[in-house]
């Protein structure tokens, strides 16, 4: 069986993203697709998300991050994908 590639995730997302729950939203989403990294406000507004795991689990994440959970109104996200640097042993929050 070949092996998976893993790929790192790194995004920040715009819009209504912050006071609705979206960086324990995220966590929470993050675990369920077994992925590492950390999800943090920023001082813009914006909410930054590094993630790293397997290539179809770090798609369907960055998938939802385009949607955000319930409360949210994510505008744009931009984000960019490379190699993974094995960096993250769990998903954080981060402030």
């Amino acid at each position: 069986m070949a092996e998976e590639t893993h790929i790192h995730l790194s995004a920040r997302v715009h819009g209504r993203v912050q006071g609705v729950g979206f960086r324990y939203q995220t966590r929470s989403q993050a675990h369920r697709l077994g992925l590492g990294g950390y999800v943090r406000n920023k001082f813009d507004g914006t909410v930054e998300v590094e993630a790293e795991g397997p290539r179809e689990r770090v798609q369907r994440f960055r998938k939802w991050l385009e949607q955000g959970p319930p409360g949210a109104r994510v505008t744009k996200v931009d984000a960019d994908e490379r190699p993974a640097r094995n960096i993250y042993a769990s998903f954080t929050v981060e402030f």
